[in-house]
């Protein structure tokens, strides 16, 4: 029996064990689904070239966590990169963010977005859902020609039924003075937005910083162990291979959904029917090793327009010249879907690689080599019955002493920053005293902060 279960060694789970130790407390047991750590942050080699569990940037923009990293990966290991992204429409390429950098764009269209812009509906009043949020801030131009058609591609959903909580910091605003200067002028200012520096590690993909993590790890990470269910009445996590763990504490970092779908539960909780009604689309990361280099001077290029299957694609041979062999280039994309057929899916994924190869002029015989990664949990939906229905779920999760925590346990949309703040929040809420000769945890209840929240 373990104090503490940690379900999920990616950032959130890694970085809960990781603090555990920093107190002193070693009476956990952390497991993990896949042979490997680091869940989605993790990266792939083939054939020379690494490829990531898509595209990952790491921002650091919290003063702890800046001081996290330079501590266990070392920022002299990291690649400090000023951003260069495009949006490619109406044949071509404009500076990200596209609400500041029209220029370059067909008259009317400039015209239709400023006007669209200056005439926007002026209201006090809360917008009801992502649409009206969009024509508030921006107006029926901009609207038009990124945000509606880029969104639908990215949330694959009714952007009318998505509430406006997600935006804070990941859609930056803008003014009538920037709109129109940046319709004059090719402003390259990289200031705007907060992914406008990165950091990337100079090897070994972006799994390079969560595997130092890992390392940093002392008790014993339980590799390839597949939850099979969690008896809330008893404290028991059950593996499918056998194996089961009791527990006073769980702290667990799978897909809230997938959790909800596992727990047996006594009859007065219900939780089980609300695992259907959390949404999440489905995303599929296409990569390319191509032989020749400078496919792209771009870190990563938006599509919004409807001849696209995909939404983005990145080059991350620009991030770190370690991804692709001497001479190569690296290419990623992706498309997201929901509520699709395998044949529907296969489809996008074809069209997706013509697509590709006909905009960078890429021949079948400079293909090096092709990965294909399907990734079933990708982007959290905010609908309406997401806003009214998740603190309760996390509350009743947390009566039972279950906490779900991280972007898929928490169901948001996050950075991997957050990731590490959100494990070390989890641990910071829990009272956990190092005895003298063995470490335990205070029986004493403090309220989570997954319990306080406004989520």
């Amino acid at each position: 029996m373990a104090k503490i279960v940690i379900i999920g060694a990616g950032p959130t789970g890694l970085s809960a064990a990781y603090h555990l130790e920093k107190k002193g407390f070693y009476d956990y047991q952390l497991f993990e689904k896949e042979s490997t750590t680091g869940g989605l942050c993790r990266s792939v080699t083939q054939d020379g070239f690494t490829f990531d569990f898509t595209g990952h940037l790491l921002h650091i923009g919290d003063p702890y966590f800046k001081k996290f990293i330079e501590e266990i990966v070392g920022m002299h290991n990291l690649n400090n990169i000023v951003r260069r992204s495009f949006i490619y429409s109406h044949n071509v390429y404009t500076r990200y963010p596209y609400q500041v950098n029209l220029f370059g764009l067909p008259q009317d269209v400039i015209v239709e977005c400023i006007e669209g812009y200056v005439s926007r509906p002026q209201s006090r009043k809360k917008p009801k859902h992502f649409g009206e949020w969009v024509l508030q801030n921006f107006g029926k131009g901009i609207g038009k020609h990124f945000f509606f058609p880029y969104q639908k591609k990215i949330f694959a959903y009714d952007l009318h039924k998505i509430s406006t909580s997600w935006t804070g910091r990941f859609v930056p605003k803008t003014s009538l003075q920037q709109i129109i200067n940046g319709a004059l002028h090719d402003v390259d200012d990289t200031a705007i937005g907060y992914n406008a520096t990165f950091f990337y590690p100079k090897v070994d993909g972006i799994s390079f910083w969560v595997n130092k993590l890992a390392q940093q790890i002392q008790n014993k990470i339980h590799t390839n162990y597949v939850v099979q269910n969690i008896d809330m009445q008893k404290k028991i996590v059950r593996f499918t291979n056998g194996h089961e763990e009791k527990y006073e504490q769980l702290i667990t970092t799978m897909p809230l959904d997938t959790l909800l779908k596992l727990v047996k539960e006594p009859s007065s909780t219900h939780l089980a029917p609300t695992a259907q009604k959390l949404l999440c689309n489905k995303v599929v990361n296409f990569n390319l090793g191509v032989a020749r280099p400078n496919v792209s001077d771009k870190h990563w290029i938006y599509y919004p327009e409807k001849q696209f299957p995909f939404y983005r694609i990145g080059f991350s041979h620009n991030f770190a010249t370690s991804m692709a062999p001497q001479g190569h280039s690296s290419l990623y994309g992706e498309f997201s879907y929901l509520h699709k057929s395998s044949n529907a899916v296969k489809r996008m994924l074809y069209e997706s690689l013509k697509e590709t190869k006909k905009l960078f002029k890429i021949s079948e015989y400079e293909i090096a080599t092709e990965k294909i990664i399907h990734i079933d949990h990708a982007y959290v939906t905010y609908d309406f019955w997401r806003e009214k229905n998740l603190t309760k779920i996390h509350q009743r999760l947390g009566e039972h002493q279950i906490y779900s925590v991280g972007r898929y346990g928490e169901w948001k949309y996050s950075s991997m920053q957050e990731a590490i703040l959100d494990g070390k929040k989890i641990v910071d809420s829990l009272v956990v005293i190092p005895a003298q000769h063995e470490p335990y945890l205070s029986i004493e209840k403090v309220p989570s902060p997954l319990q306080q929240a406004k989520l």
